[in-house]
This record gives C-alpha cells, structure tokens and sequence, in this order.
C-alpha cells in the first residue's frame, strides 16, 4: 500500500502505513507491537512501568521477530510531586470504609505507587539500544536529555492537547507531533495546564495544530476503525494513533475483569478520572469513580494515588472485581472487535485506502 496522500510520517518514521500503536502502559508489550509492525505500522513499548531490564527483553523480542523494523519507545516525563503526608493521609482515610469492607488492612504501610519518568537511566538506555522512535507524554525531558536522545538518531514524538502545547512541542525539539483529544483513552498528555475544561475534541484539535505547526500531525482520540484514519487524514494528519481498538485485541494485556468492562459498557459510560494515579485519563466508570466522582481534589498527585489503591485492587481483582481498578478506554470503544492486532492493522488501512483513492 503505497499510495497514500500523505507521506510525511511513512518517510519519516520507516513504516508502511499511517499508523501507530498507543503505547498504553500495563496493557501492551512486545506482542503487541511486534503485531502491529508485521503488518506495517509503528509498534510501542510503553517503558515507564517497567525496569530497564525488562525494557531491554521486550526490545530483544521484538528485534528478533521484526529484525530491521521501526520501534517506538515511550517514556513519561513528569515531575515527582513533593512529599504531603498529610494529603496521603486524607486521601486513604476517604478510603478507610473501602478497606473495612473487602478486609484490607487499613493500618499497613500504603504501598507506593510509581511510575518514573524519564531521568539519566532511561537516556543510557535509549543510547545503548538506539531505538528508531523514542515519544514521550507530558511534555518534553530536560533539554540534555533530549540532545542524546536525538543525538542516538531517534525520531522523537510527544502529545499536545492544545494548539499552544504543541507549538511548545515544535519550538522544542519535537519531529512530529501527536494531536492527542478529550476522546482518548488513558492519561491526558496535557503539561502547560493542569485545567482538564482547556481539552478539546480529536477533530477540532487536529486542523488546528496542522494549521498551527510545520511538523506532521498523528490524530489520536477517537479513532478505531478505517473512517477514523480517512477523517484524520482529510484534516490535515499525517496518520493516526490507535489505542482503545488494540485492547480488544489477544495481544492486549488486560484482565478479565478490564476485558469483560470493553466488551460491555456503553460508548457514553466513559470519563475523565484522577482516582487511580493522580493526573487525569479517561477509563470506564466503576464503583469508586461513581461513588466518590471521577475527580477528586483528595488524591495525591501523580503517580502517588494509585498507593492507597492497591490494597483493595490486590484483594478485589483476584476476585474478579473492578471496582478499585483502572478500566482506562477511549470513548470509541463500541468499534472495538475481537481479531488479532496485526489483522487489526491491516483492515484499518485497505479500508481507508479504498475510501481515499475509489
């Protein structure tokens, strides 16, 4: 498939067709990505939660699977909040009825809760293994940093959720840019604003940033089937970033319960929630969102609410039970479909093609 309008990001990125597999950290690994980039998209590694070692085996695997072909590494970029006992301590204290009820030990340590960012370790790494595509999510790491890693000769990509985010993106550094909207699954890439009302929808967003930018544009947000990519691409994108439609996929890695919340909520049964880590994603409502609101100014910031979480999720999910758990989803979860990724991908595309150039 060779005729595609826009090959901004094929030529820039090595790959065949316009679009990328969402990194999303807990859900895909290796299996994913090597699905995705047999059929001839850009597959990811999400790293934030994962140790270098387990990094570099996920990077052995898929090179060996896919020798030659493009890999996307992804890292967060946050800063770590400073300590505040005292909001950890209101925090799992709004939680103490929770623990007596499914029998948690309300006077243990609370666990940690960690997802590190992007530091001197991480850029070793990306040194050592020479990914070709290294994208980042919230914002950019500290300008050092990203010296090596694009003196590695990665590509490097990151999210804006406003048109001033991303043109932040391009004064910075960026090599595309990923238009990331209020439909998408998981943790908003927002970074020059904590004020979730600033986001605006996949299809407003993209032409705005295309307008606003010299760099290409990846739409995500939204996008599960071939109309997606057609959409995107006729707003001015260069290709699409897919999340949400990988999940259903065999390669996901979610739990049965995560798994049977895809196969049953509605399109509208999604929203915005700080609960599970502190900083804003988008999951699939469950017990503690509706009880105690999807955002609650009690929870530490991120990574550090997820700590007082674990507990109950250690009990609940073995048996089977979300209520304490992260159901992150898009809002285009209804086109999701059962089939493998790399089927997925390819499907995507000939469709989309066939509607560009009938």
């Amino acid at each position: 498939m060779s005729n595609w309008p826009d090959r901004r990001i094929l030529d820039l990125l090595g790959i065949e067709l316009p679009i990328l597999q969402a990194p999303m950290a807990g859900a895909s690994g290796s299996a994913m990505a090597i699905a995705v980039a047999r059929a001839g998209g850009l597959g990811a590694l999400p790293c934030a939660m994962l140790t270098g070692d387990q990094v570099r085996g996920e990077i052995e695997a898929f090179r060996t699977a896919c020798p030659g072909q493009p890999l996307n590494l992804n890292f967060f970029c946050h800063q770590p909040p400073a300590p505040d006992p005292e909001r950890d301590a209101r925090w799992k204290q709004a939680l103490e009825a929770y623990y007596a009820e499914v029998g948690a030990d309300f006077a243990a340590p609370t666990p940690v809760s960690n997802r590190a960012p992007f530091d001197e370790q991480s850029c070793v790494l990306v040194e050592q293994m020479r990914p070709d595509v290294v994208s980042f999510h919230f914002g950019l790491p500290q300008a050092a940093l990203l010296q090596r890693v694009k003196a590695s000769g990665a590509k490097v990509l990151s999210s804006a959720t406003t048109v001033e985010e991303a043109l932040w993106l391009e004064a910075n550094g960026c090599d595309a840019i990923i238009a990331m909207g209020y439909e998408a699954g998981g943790h908003r890439g927002m970074f020059l604003s904590d004020d979730i009302t600033s986001q605006i929808g996949t299809f407003a967003l993209v032409p705005q940033i295309a307008d606003a930018v010299h760099l290409p544009v990846i739409a995500a947000g939204g996008i599960g089937d071939h109309r997606g990519l057609v959409a995107a691409l006729a707003l001015g994108a260069s290709a699409v970033q897919i999340g949400t439609a990988y999940l259903f996929c065999p390669e996901a890695k979610v739990s049965p319960a995560h798994r049977r919340a895809l196969d049953t909520a509605q399109a509208s049964d999604t929203a915005l929630t700080n609960l599970f880590t502190g900083r804003p994603a988008r999951g699939i409502n469950n017990r503690i969102m509706r009880e105690l609101g999807p955002m609650s100014d009690l929870a530490p910031r991120f990574p550090l609410a997820g700590g007082a979480l674990m507990p109950l999720r250690a009990i609940t999910d073995a048996q089977g039970n979300s209520d304490f758990s992260n159901l992150w989803s898009g809002q285009a979860l209804r086109l999701g479909r059962p089939m493998p990724a790399e089927q997925l991908t390819r499907e995507i595309a000939e469709k989309a093609l066939a509607r560009i150039t009938r």
